[in-house]
């Protein structure tokens, strides 16, 4: 009894001490909203980590006032799409130390009321207004909800990716720049591709995928990423083959669910329809925006929900190694492209969804015509 009275008396002690020692929160402001929404701190990440914090632990948020519950994490993929993170981003090799806040695949900044976002031709394609009612700075504050509250989640989201090539010596060049073929059923061979992107250098691909491209003899090019300036701007642009072929740069946002995205989405769609493939779709990486659409593709042409997933699942082999069969490589699934898809059709599973169906309801939201899906199925078929 004594010694149960002792333990519960030590438990309690080492709470309350949790609790005091994170009694005041941290206190930051935005010093800039990035072009995808996600918020910059003033306050470094090595600073975050220094105050106590550490990557897993759940801290509640506090953006103008208004508090949101996220995990301190590395990267936007240890949450799932649609859930925010307080990202710390330390990159000593190219002198990095932030703070982020932002929502995997959505736009922090909107969803928090505090701006909004206004397309633009020049560099670097957009303006942030500050809505009604916000001043700057726009004060943050930062205080622990649960320590290690989500540590077994960051573990299991844990991706590193390099962009040297010596550090993929198993993969073939096409492989290590996320270029392939798609070619799920009712997709016509070498049809459609999907890649990083071919004229950004940021994560040294652009080369290859753009060697890629010409030798499959890719025609037409849909660049989810990109305005015209941003792409024309690329070191190398002019010399690329990318540069030579029919392009349509959308500057699309990362949330899928905006009218920006949708109404630029169908911009693409009838670019396909209205030239001659093959087709590539890209955006950075190739993962997340090029990952959505090209399932929406693969689910329009026929392709069952388990070719949907294990396309869209190669990208995360690519880049950082995951197999399927691991308890990670279904966890992705289901957070990514189980849900987003689900989100989109309206459907509570993808695998229970008549997915064809789906995908061309999906598209007539989006304000295409009948006979626009149809040619972009005929583009896209064997026939």
């Amino acid at each position: 009894m004594m010694k149960k009275l002792l333990s519960l008396v030590l438990t309690l002690i080492l709470a309350l001490s949790a609790v005091s020692a994170f009694a005041d929160s941290t206190e930051a402001v935005v010093s800039e909203i990035q072009k995808y929404g996600n918020l910059i701190l003033s306050l470094k990440g090595s600073e975050l980590l220094e105050a106590g914090y550490a990557f897993g632990d759940v801290v509640t948020v506090t953006i103008n006032g208004n508090p949101y519950d996220m995990p301190v994490s590395a990267n936007f993929n240890d949450v799932d799409q649609g859930s925010m993170v307080c990202r710390v981003v330390i990159k000593p090799d190219v002198n990095e130390d932030m703070t982020v806040l932002a929502i995997n695949m959505g736009d922090l900044a909107t969803t928090s009321g505090i701006a909004t976002r206004e397309k633009t031709e020049a560099d670097p394609g957009y303006i942030w207004h500050l809505n009604e009612g916000v001043t700057e700075p726009v004060h943050v504050s930062i205080a622990m909800k649960e320590q290690g509250g989500y540590y077994d989640q960051y573990v299991i989201h844990q991706l590193v990716r390099s962009e040297n090539r010596e550090d993929y010596p198993e993969l073939s060049d096409e492989e290590f720049a996320n270029f392939r073929a798609i070619a799920t059923t009712g997709m016509g061979t070498g049809k459609l591709y999907r890649s990083s992107s071919p004229v950004d250098p940021e994560m040294r691909r652009n080369l290859i995928a753009d060697r890629a491209a010409a030798a499959a003899g890719v025609r037409t090019f849909i660049n989810l990423a990109d305005n015209e300036e941003v792409m024309r701007g690329y070191e190398g642009f002019d010399a690329s083959y990318y540069s030579t072929q029919a392009i349509i740069p959308l500057n699309l946002s990362m949330d899928f669910t905006t009218d920006e995205f949708r109404s630029g989405l169908a911009q693409g769609l009838r670019f396909i329809a209205s030239h001659e493939g093959p087709y590539l779709v890209h955006c950075s990486g190739g993962k997340d925006r090029a990952g959505f659409v090209s399932a929406v593709l693969e689910c329009l042409m026929g392709a069952t929900a388990d070719e949907v997933i294990a396309d869209y699942m190669v990208t995360f082999y690519n880049y950082y190694g995951v197999k399927p069969g691991t308890e990670q490589y279904d966890i992705i699934a289901r957070s990514n492209i189980c849900t987003t898809l689900a989100t989109a059709f309206g459907t509570a599973d993808i695998r229970e969804a008549d997915l064809q169906a789906s995908a061309e309801a999906y598209l007539l939201g989006l304000g295409l015509s009948a006979d626009e899906i149809a040619q972009v199925r005929a583009n896209l078929g064997n026939a």
